[in-house]
């Protein structure tokens, strides 16, 4: 029998509603994920790439059982996170921990290095301030801090150095599974590679499974196995990054390689693609592909039938939801 995978994502839904226009108006809703499902593996990296509004942190969040799905289930090692006692799920958050954005915000001004990365322990587990200290120095030595930064205050240390102690307040519970949302779009590039590469030698040490979410395709493929891409809350592509980054089946995958600055002898090329034809500017499709109004390749048949998420020329483990996929896989890819 094939081991459970650590996580799994089943047709995950989550609708927002926005306040009403009119006093007699239905409120708006935003579809934030429509149908999401993915598995991640013990001691794998699955990337989740997309643009602003795709749908990316609001996957995080269910993840991490911060919000509750309008549908859907999210399983932990088999238990479905969002169907478990409050005491359950306090003993099931030891297991998965999360790393923000921006390292300035998520830790507290006020609260010394000891008080921040001792919390979760403090907090899950009812650890004894002997106890505290102690693995707090264990994990600031992991992420290449001392344990002389323990008295210290998030103002004395580096974008860099504060990620490494959000890293290591993740650390503290020994998670089997780490949620990164956008874990270095806040730092240098020069201090994103640091962090990166802790990140890597931490997972192959500690067998960490990472749930990365990131815009960054180029971070992606150095991080993760694998990688989904979100399109308006659904999965259009999945795939290894060694496939998805040079043969790329579905068209809004292509469009955001494309988007890469890459230099050149001489000159940067240009940033934003050139804009594709778009057939279906205007179409209603609703019914339909997401993407076809701004697809080249948009035909009617992309405007009354949405693709489904199907195998791309028989390679498994190659995936991608768009009618004319293994035309467009076969395209050259422009670096």
């Amino acid at each position: 029998m094939s081991e459970v995978p650590l996580l799994q994502v089943e047709d995950l839904v989550k609708h927002y509603r926005l306040p009403r226009e009119r006093l007699l108006a239905a409120p708006p809703v935003v579809q934030a994920l429509q149908g999401v499902s993915l598995q991640l593996q013990r001691a794998r990296s699955l990337g989740v790439v997309g643009e602003s509004g795709c749908g990316k942190s609001t996957l995080a969040r269910l993840v991490m059982a911060l919000e509750a799905p309008s549908a859907g289930r999210v399983l932990l090692a088999g238990a479905d996170l969002h169907a478990l006692p409050a005491a359950a799920l306090r003993r099931a958050r030891a297991q998965l921990q999360m790393v923000f954005q921006d390292p300035y915000g998520s830790l507290d001004p006020r609260r010394s290095v000891l008080h921040t990365v001792s919390e979760p322990l403090r907090v899950l587990h009812r650890a004894g301030a002997a106890e505290q200290r102690e693995r707090a120095a264990a994990v600031l030595d992991a992420v290449g801090l001392r344990s002389g930064d323990l008295a210290k205050y998030p103002h004395e240390f580096s974008g860099g150095q504060r990620q490494r102690i959000a890293i290591a307040r993740a650390l503290i519970t020994q998670p089997k599974l780490i949620v990164a949302d956008e874990p270095v779009s806040a730092l240098d590039v020069s201090v994103q590679a640091q962090v990166l590469n802790l990140m890597r030698d931490l997972q192959d040490r500690l067998g960490l499974a990472l749930l990365f979410i990131s815009h960054d395709l180029a971070v992606v493929d150095l991080v993760c196995d694998e990688v989904v891409v979100l399109y308006q809350g659904r999965i259009v592509e999945r795939g290894a990054p060694r496939t998805l980054f040079v043969r790329a089946a579905h068209p809004y995958t292509r469009a955001l390689l494309q988007a890469v600055p890459r230099l050149r002898p001489g000159k940067l090329r240009e940033v934003r693609p050139k804009a594709p034809a778009r057939p279906f500017a205007t179409a209603d499709v609703s019914a339909g592909c997401a993407f076809a109004p701004r697809c080249a390749f948009a035909e009617a048949r992309c405007v009354a039938q949405r693709p489904l998420l199907r195998t791309v020329d028989g390679e498994p483990g190659h995936e991608a939801a768009c009618h004319f996929a293994e035309r467009i896989a076969a395209m050259p890819q422009n670096d």
